[in-house]
């Protein structure tokens, strides 16, 4: 014979564990909403450095011709000088100077050959990070679309339970609820069956004291050892 108690403790129980499980899911939406939001940030953050890259390679290449630009100018000015001058050193000098100009405007274009390729390079990058961005984002969006939805119901769900819980306390009273809120407050279950002489909870062997307290059924019987409420099967 159980104790009277036992049935709506096991009811309330049986509401409170569903509860709990509602907030657990619960309190997971925030993370996975995070995780998703990590994925598009590190999407976008792809995008942005190859856009980054792309732009300080232009800036290079720009700088490059800037510098091919003044390179020839100061060229065509030697090559000019070089037709007006009579003496033979002066005309040997500028032609030192066209020689070194025109080894320096080689070494610049074959920088902004390399610089050029870069860029090619870049752009593939940058647009291979827009498809990915591109392909992923609905899949993203529809995601966090699905986990707002997810965190309404449970709230209404867990303002159900706990409606439920409150009910399933009704009926108790206060000694049955002090115990069962001392021990719900360490562990779930709180109400475990005694199966072969052993604890339904922490699976430890009963006393006979107690054992016997649960085969009675006059008060609630705990377990020596994990304190949960025992019922005999």
């Amino acid at each position: 014979m159980n104790h009277p108690a036992l049935a709506p403790l096991l009811i309330l129980q049986d509401r409170d564990q569903h509860r709990l499980a509602v907030m657990t899911q619960l309190k997971a939406v925030p993370g996975d909403v995070e995780t998703v939001k990590k994925k598009i940030g590190a999407e976008q953050a792809a995008i942005e450095a190859a856009r980054t890259e792309l732009r300080e390679l232009e800036a290079k290449r720009k700088l490059l011709e800037t510098e091919i630009g003044s390179a020839e100018d100061k060229l065509a000015k030697y090559r000019t000088q070089q037709l007006q001058v009579r003496k033979n050193d002066e005309y040997q000098a500028l032609g030192h100077e066209i020689e070194t100009t025109q080894a320096v405007i080689g070494g610049l274009e074959e920088k902004e050959l390399g610089v050029m390729y870069q860029i090619d390079e870049a752009k593939k990058r940058f647009a291979a990070a827009e498809a990915v961005l591109k392909t992923n984002i609905a899949g993203h969006e529809a995601r966090l679309k699905t986990l707002a939805q997810r965190e309404a119901n449970l709230k209404t769900e867990l303002q159900t339970t706990e409606a439920a819980v409150a009910a399933a306390r009704q009926p108790l009273d206060e000694p049955s609820l002090r115990l069962y809120d001392r021990i719900a407050a360490r562990q779930m279950p709180v109400c475990v069956p005694v199966r072969g002489g052993n604890c339904g909870g922490c699976h430890l062997k009963l006393s006979s004291e107690n054992e016997a307290v649960a085969r009675k059924g006059d008060k609630l019987a705990t377990c020596d050892q994990c304190g949960r409420i025992v019922w005999l099967d």
